[in-house]
């Protein structure tokens, strides 16, 4: 066969046995740069181990230093000190025996600070203005009871940047207030030298509560509660609070802190701050019904409270650390008018897009007072059952003035339970000239009577509201500006109606309509104000000459849509 007709061969070509061999030799010029390279590297690493050792010492130098004007401080006295045992063990013995029992780790502002970790209350809220000091001293509740091995502790974030700076907070106090305590970063848990335990941990999601099932702590503490938009989280928690160990169980705590505002600000202050005075305990209470929580019948205890709660507001001004050069007022003072309001002032009743702004607690809300009987009576309704109703009435002045005196504020009742309340009411009352419901309740759906009919059958009279939705809104405005003549406000609400109250101060814009509010909003209070405001009430001269027959009790319809 021919040379080229030879077929190719695959893979690795034969090495030539022929070839010379490689040479590993190294020629002594080599071997001489090799060793000075190596020498060369060799006192590199003493320098650099020489250099280190010197930072060292300098560090060790600075931290002693350190560690005694620490101790310094806390021989004089000095609110300010944090000393610890790691502090006290790298100076001299003298020096130990010296300071002995004098550790101070953490002394509370007087004031809100005090008022708030010395709380027996089961469910305390610490909230107001920032920087009153709240998260420093919900970190620093629940430590009294880390001596205990028992003692189980949650902290809870809405997120978990928030929680990382709450964890870096809780680092410059946990340490110092118990040495030995660890930080286990893999659970997000602190554990003591007792065998106590306090949880760090976030939630944003309701459906994550689910977490905690099966779980027991004897105190739970949630910082800035309002970024839960509803209660259904706090609800949750609250039954988990629960110990078998006897000194425990005397101590189960709910704590919060919040600014006003907030996606749940709306609940929050439903709970702890309307119709509640500061620092008094009270009863808890259903936020829905509004009835208190009391032991049921037949108990030992029957029909006291189960437990109590407390607001406690917080200031800046208790802040003698922050007020110090006022850099940090300055900065509230220059925020908008409503997150000013919330963060400098505390005002839990601004509101961010608040449909009517110009309200004011300390302008249109007064205590009650005997008012004249020669004050024309007015009642209005909306009406609903499955969401509330609200009844509210209020008298005429002479000047044309408005003044709530009364709500009615329930849900659950039929046009005719209803009723029966509003003559249970307005039993020893002027009766009132003019009445106004919801005109929506002349509708019918069947054959049977509408709710309108239902209550007027009942002995309860009603005419039908007006349904201009803007020009009600509109007139509230008027109500709630001054007087030309007077410099007062045409438009007064006695303190007793909170629901009123509440929605006046923060019922929202609507979001499509600017110039409507927010029907989606809890509503019913201000819609009965709507109609109240948005009925007939001219001609006051000819309502006082009828006054002999209201005070007779002898209601007279004559008008079949406005009542006179």
């Amino acid at each position: 066969m021919a040379e080229q007709d030879q077929p190719k061969r695959r893979g690795r070509p034969k090495k030539d046995p022929n070839a010379p061999k490689a040479s590993y030799n190294v020629s002594s010029t080599e071997r001489a740069r090799r060793e000075t390279q190596k020498r060369v590297r060799a006192a590199k690493k003493r320098a650099e181990k020489t250099t280190k050792l010197a930072e060292d010492k300098r560090y060790y130098a600075r931290k002693i230093e350190q560690s005694a004007k620490r101790v310094e401080d806390a021989l004089k006295g000095t609110k300010t000190c944090v000393i610890d045992q790691q502090d006290l063990s790298i100076l001299p013995p003298a020096v130990q025996d010296l300071v002995g029992e004098s550790d101070v780790v953490f002394q509370p502002n007087p004031g809100p600070q005090e008022d708030f970790l010395s709380a027996s209350e089961r469910d305390v809220l610490y909230g107001g203005a920032a920087g009153g000091g709240k998260s420093f001293a919900l970190l620093a509740d629940p430590l009294r009871y880390c001596h205990n091995p028992n003692h189980r502790g949650l902290l809870l974030r809405r997120t978990l940047d928030e929680l990382t700076e709450l964890i870096d907070k809780s680092r410059q106090l946990y340490t110092k207030a118990f040495p030995g305590a660890k930080f286990r970063e893999s659970k997000s848990t602190w554990h003591f030298p007792s065998g106590a335990t306090i949880w760090f941990t976030y939630l944003d999601k309701d459906k994550d509560v689910t977490r905690f099932q099966g779980q027991a702590f004897n105190w739970i503490g949630i910082d800035e509660i309002t970024q839960y938009p509803t209660p259904y989280v706090w609800n949750y928690l609250r039954s988990r609070l629960r110990s078998t160990d006897p000194e425990l169980q005397k101590h189960l705590y709910m704590r919060c802190t919040a600014n006003p505002g907030g996606v749940g600000g709306w609940w929050v202050k439903k709970t702890y701050i309307d119709g509640i005075e500061p620092n008094k305990k009270f009863p808890a209470f259903d936020i829905d019904t509004g009835k208190p929580f009391v032991w049921p019948d037949g108990h030992e205890k029957a029909g006291q409270p189960l437990f109590f709660r407390k607001f406690v507001p917080a200031r800046l001004t208790d802040n003698p650390f922050l007020m110090a050069d006022g850099q940090y007022e300055a900065m509230l003072r220059s925020l908008p008018e409503v997150e000013r309001k919330r963060l400098l002032e505390g005002d839990w009743d601004v509101a961010e897009g608040a449909a009517f702004p110009e309200f004011s607690r300390s302008k249109h809300v007064v205590e009650s007072f005997e008012l004249p009987t020669n004050w024309p009576r007015i009642r209005a309704a909306d009406y609903g059952y499955a969401s509330p109703s609200c009844v509210l009435w209020g008298a005429i002045d002479w000047d044309n003035n408005i003044w709530v005196y009364r709500e009615l504020y329930v849900k659950h009742l039929t046009a005719e339970e209803l009723a029966s309340k509003i003559l249970e009411v307005e039993e020893l009352d002027p009766l009132p000239h003019y009445t106004v419901l919801d005109a929506s309740c002349w509708n019918k759906t069947g054959m049977g009577p509408s709710i309108a009919e239902t209550m007027m059958r009942s002995g309860v009279r009603w005419t039908p509201s007006d349904r201009n939705r803007l020009q009600g809104k509109m007139e509230l405005h008027r109500r709630l500006g001054d007087d030309p003549y007077t410099r007062e406000p045409r438009l007064r609400i006695f303190s007793s109606c909170q629901n009123i109250i509440k929605q006046m101060a923060g019922i929202p814009l609507s979001k499509t309509n600017s110039e409507d509010v927010d029907t989606k909003a809890e509503d019913h209070a201000y819609d009965a104000l709507r109609y109240m405001v948005m009925t007939r009430t001219s001609g006051y001269a000819s309502i006082h000459k009828q006054l002999g027959a209201i005070k007779n009790h002898v209601y007279q319809v004559q008008d079949e849509v406005f009542g006179y």
